[in-house]
């Protein structure tokens, strides 16, 4: 089972559960729908992973706010980074078939570490930069769907385990990346980092 680091300790998630089309902008950017109702997908534990690599052309990389959960409340917060197939996603939403080919194959959710939060989530907000360069920008208020909002509706449906994680979403800038990129990532709250990641592309 693969593990993240939460306060400096390996937690193993029991899955991944994340939010599409939660940014306008985002639902803009790739000529989508603004969905009437959450469209929510899994990833499992075995997509975790550490190590961003190159996976072709039509790998899109997407940043987003993370929350862990124990006792169905946000307990932590980190940086991930959700890969998809575009390619392939763009075949199967044609045919109005599931998402997993594209969205939940190993390696295709990145995460640093997790620190303790207990904060305004209101105040929270992530940047993600790539070579130097700003490339996705996201805050609180910008997400059609809070993070309370979502965990509510998950548990209509589903349990979260202690040390799940719930992905919040995308903002605009996604696309593709090349071997050697380098990515950081960062999440704030009232612009003070609360924690950073960073990858290199293998």
């Amino acid at each position: 089972m693969q593990s993240i680091l939460f306060n400096h300790q390996p937690i193993t998630p029991s899955k991944i559960v994340c939010i599409g089309r939660n940014y306008v902008e985002h639902i803009h950017e790739l000529n989508n729908e603004i969905p009437q109702k959450m469209v929510l997908f899994n990833k499992p534990n075995s997509a975790i992973s550490d190590t961003l690599r190159y996976f072709g052309e039509d790998t899109r990389f997407e940043g987003e706010m993370a929350f862990l959960i124990f006792d169905n409340q946000i307990k932590g917060v980190g940086f991930g980074l959700d890969l998809t197939h575009a390619d392939i996603q763009n075949q199967l939403k044609a045919k109005g078939l599931p998402w997993e080919r594209a969205k939940s194959f190993d390696g295709s959710a990145l995460f640093g570490e997790f620190v303790a939060f207990d904060g305004d989530l209101s105040h929270l907000s992530m940047e993600l930069w790539i070579n130097d360069q700003p490339i996705q920008y996201a805050h609180y208020e910008l997400m059609i769907h809070k993070p309370l909002e979502i965990i509510h509706e998950i548990s209509t449906f589903m349990h979260l385990e202690d040390g799940d994680i719930v992905m919040s979403g995308t903002p605009k800038g996604v696309g593709g990346y090349r071997k050697h990129d380098r990515f950081v990532g960062k999440i704030l709250c009232k612009d003070r980092l609360l924690v950073q990641s960073q990858w290199e592309v293998h």
